[in-house]
């Protein structure tokens, strides 16, 4: 096959859907919390995140691309027996993914893009095995897989209670210390600027990988790329895509992280964007794909904490939660509904 292949080219548009995607719903949550307080406008977040997120995807990409693409399923194996089924089934896994996360995105629900592309990649790996006299269950890497679950729970934990950390010791030095905590709160407005371009990094360099890892599977399937390397045009696209989607859509979700959960001010805001940011680029520094989402919402209900617990909105907590349970299993089950129909028409 080339690159202008009928499906190869689906395969690429459905790339370049699920980017925006991350785009509208991932990275709008991320930056939800420097517009929530001020720090940024939405046309800032724009400009500040598209050119940081090129670079995160460009530069760090590639380690949890991989996780992604061959990591979960063989894809390998597979590819030995019918390179077609790896390329339709990374079709089936991008678009059953994109089309939850367009769907909470609609309803202004921050969903982990992290658990929908991995969900519909197991889903895809389980259904495969009907179709692959030589492929079985077992030979899904269900440890790999269990250390990304793991990493699920553990990372809105740390970055909770790192969020916490960092703002208790902020108000109490600095916070109570000061005769005038309007003019600190507007100082860390500046700092809020230089977390804000942090996560953004961080982002790019771990959940790019929701896009561009069936991508690079169903390329290296197709003998367009190498087996195992990302080139840099297709990190791009996962950036350029990313990009568009929080200009066009990302509003929707940064009114429900930036003002719906608790009440955020700077020095709020910059604590958990750099607790999200130092949490992300540690498991993106050990190709584990974890999720933003998660992580981020974890640190503004740990800074919402620290001011007790009436600061929480507990129903808007309670919405997110159910969101990220269902994720998992609906993007699994469509991408294996889907699977089996492209299958039968492709």
């Amino acid at each position: 096959m080339d690159i202008f292949d009928p499906i190869i080219l689906l395969v690429l548009v459905a790339g370049l859907y699920m980017a925006w995607n991350i785009g509208a719903n991932d990275l709008a949550n991320s930056m939800g919390t420097s517009v929530g307080t001020g720090a940024l406008s939405l046309k800032q977040v724009v400009i500040i995140a598209g050119t940081l997120e090129l670079v995160g995807a460009l530069a760090f990409g590639d380690r949890v691309t991989t996780k992604i693409a061959k990591g979960i399923v063989p894809i390998e194996d597979i590819i030995s027996v019918d390179p077609n089924i790896v390329i339709i089934g990374s079709l089936a896994a991008i678009l059953a993914a994109s089309f939850w996360i367009t769907f909470a995105t609609f309803y202004h629900m921050p969903v982990s893009t992290t658990h929908a592309i991995v969900g519909a990649i197991t889903g895809f790996g389980l259904v495969a095995t009907m179709f692959v006299d030589t492929f079985t269950i077992d030979q899904i890497q269900w440890i790999v897989l269990g250390k990304i679950v793991i990493s699920w729970i553990t990372s809105p934990l740390i970055g909770a209670l790192m969020a916490f950390i960092i703002f208790t010791i902020i108000r109490i030095f600095l916070l109570a210390r000061v005769d005038d905590p309007y003019k600190l709160e507007k100082k860390f407005g500046y700092l809020q600027i230089l977390s804000a371009c942090f996560v953004a990094l961080a982002h790019g360099s771990n959940d790019v990988a929701n896009a561009i890892g069936p991508l690079s599977a169903a390329l290296s399937a197709a003998n367009i790329t190498e087996y195992g390397v990302i080139p840099m045009w297709v990190l791009a696209i996962g950036g350029i895509g990313i990009v568009i989607g929080l200009g066009t859509w990302g509003w929707k979700v940064i009114e429900t992280v930036g003002s719906s959960i608790t009440e955020l001010t700077p020095t709020r805001g910059f604590s958990a964007e750099f607790a999200t940011a130092v949490v992300v680029f540690g498991h993106s520094y050990s190709a584990l794909p974890i999720s933003t989402t998660h992580t981020l919402v974890g640190a503004v209900v740990g800074v919402g904490l620290a001011g007790g617990l009436a600061a929480v909105d507990l129903s808007v907590i309670k919405k997110i939660i159910l969101s990220w349970v269902i994720t998992v299993p609906v993007a699994a089950l469509t991408s294996g509904l889907i699977f089996i129909i492209l299958m039968k028409v492709l």
